[in-house]
């Protein structure tokens, strides 16, 4: 049974940071492209970052350009999402998902696997 288990969000004032967790079994994870995904109320879920298998090629929506970086341990099953310089925009429930390819991907539909999410509320 694939498990995909978000940690880290929580509330933090505008123009800090934090570090999402993901940590994922049941699945062969180094053969997996994980990637971020956020929901804010009253919105379609949206692609934030994206790594690849081997952690070499990362792809990130605009928006967080410069402030959010993904990393992966492939010896913990584990990836990350570093979010820096945090706005009140970027609140939202945040889901890691893994796909079943090599490359980092933003669309949404290649994903197999989805966490049930974090939520991260940035106050202003």
């Amino acid at each position: 049974q694939v498990q995909l288990v978000e940690s880290g969000g929580g509330l933090v004032q505008a123009g800090g940071s934090l570090r999402l967790s993901c940590a994922a079994s049941g699945l062969a994870f180094s053969r997996y492209a994980m990637g971020w995904f956020r929901q804010a109320p009253g919105r379609e879920r949206e692609f934030v970052i994206a790594i690849s298998w081997s952690g070499d090629i990362t792809y990130r929506a605009g928006s967080v350009k410069g402030r959010f970086t993904i990393s992966r341990d492939n010896a913990k099953n584990t990836v990350y999402l570093q979010m820096n310089s945090l706005k009140p925009e970027d609140t939202a429930l945040y889901y890691c998902a893994a796909r079943p390819l090599a490359t980092a991907s933003p669309r949404e539909y290649e994903y197999d696997y989805w966490g049930q999410g974090t939520q991260v509320t940035v106050s202003s």
